[in-house]
């Protein structure tokens, strides 16, 4: 499974969810057993009598910024920014979308007062500066929420609070960790109450996360480099989960990225930075022992890390059952819980 054409699957494009359910835990769950291939039809808010007292749910904090900013250049024409990063109060690196691409010096006009100056470029991605004030004030008064390119529609009002997590925390994402949105107040407190604990990471994601992988030898694929923190007392819950027998449980491929970049170095330790990390099948992985995720892109790096977690063949034998049994897709999909094939987890021996 070293080519891209390797993680294709035929999706109907009616399948691809537009909007969310009116209540988040209203998701389907499909539960998958790596080891067996076993499925089963579950609904989301069955979530914790699928989980174990003294499990760990570890969920990425990262909070959706409103990062689309709709402007025109001097000369009248029209621009769409992409914010990616912000690297200061008034300076970032972005996307721009324009007739023809903007050089160092072009000044872009966002609403009636605010100007954004090009100053050069860095891995693809334009460095931009604000003439006065702070881009989070610039955002949160002409954003737009960055809904995904699958979702054809303008973002709405709703937006604004259901493609973010109930428990976003960390400002810096431009696009959702998806399989949060499930979540909602009432599965939170029965979590709680079943007595499963929860860790927090922060790892923003970026609109990398939607590139599509361009080469077919995936060896030759680079990842996009996304900031991530993992801090100490992540890592203290993690070790005492594992000292009372309870499992690891990530909520999301995100937070699966964060925990396995923490312990890259064989044991997992705090961590601040980047990550380029790219899990695909004969990734061993060192933290994580159940994963709750959405249903990913075909050919999509994200589908590369579940299908290393649960196994290729089970992987895709679910994902055609999700399609026969029209489950939704993607950002505001369904959900699925999955346990790992035999040899994803690395074994003490291995550490």
């Amino acid at each position: 499974m070293k080519k891209r054409t390797d993680y294709h699957f035929e999706l109907p494009e009616a399948l691809i969810a537009q909007t969310p359910l009116a209540e988040r835990s209203a998701s389907r769950l499909l539960c998958l057993d790596g080891a067996t291939g076993r499925l089963a039809d579950r609904q989301f808010r069955q979530l914790p009598q699928l989980l174990e007292p003294g499990d760990l749910l570890v969920f990425n904090d990262t909070r959706v910024v409103p990062a689309r900013l709709h402007g025109r250049k001097e000369t009248g024409g029209r621009v769409e920014v992409m914010v990616e990063r912000v690297i200061g109060p008034r300076h970032c690196l972005a996307h721009v979308r324009a007739s023809k691409t903007p050089g160092p010096g072009t000044r872009i006009q966002v609403g009636d007062t605010h100007w954004l100056t090009v100053v050069g470029r860095e891995e693809g991605l334009f460095e931009l500066s604000l003439a006065a004030g702070s881009l989070t004030e610039l955002m949160d008064a002409q954003g737009h929420m960055p809904l995904p390119p699958y979702i054809r529609r303008e973002d709405g009002a709703d937006d604004r609070t259901r493609y973010q997590t109930v428990y976003a925390r960390e400002p810096g994402a431009v696009a959702a960790p998806t399989a949060g949105l499930h979540f909602d107040d009432a599965v939170m407190s029965a979590l709680a109450e079943r007595g499963i604990a929860q860790a927090r990471v922060t790892l923003h994601v970026g609109a990398g996360t939607f590139q599509p992988v361009r080469v077919d030898d995936l060896d030759q694929h680079r990842m996009h480099s996304e900031w991530l923190r993992v801090d100490a007392d992540c890592c203290r819950q993690i070790a005492e989960t594992r000292a009372r027998g309870g499992r690891v449980v990530a909520v999301g491929t995100t937070a699966v990225r964060s925990l396995e970049t923490a312990a890259a170095g064989g044991e997992l330790e705090p961590f601040e930075g980047e990550t380029r990390l790219f899990i695909r099948p004969g990734y061993r992985f060192r933290v994580v022992d159940r994963l709750i995720t959405n249903f990913h892109l075909p050919e999509s790096t994200l589908l590369m890390l579940v299908c290393a977690f649960a196994g290729y063949e089970q992987t895709l034998a679910a994902y055609r059952h999700a399609v026969e049994q029209a489950y939704r897709f993607f950002s505001y999909g369904d959900a699925m819980l999955i346990d790992p094939a035999p040899g994803a987890r690395q074994t003490r021996r291995e550490a």
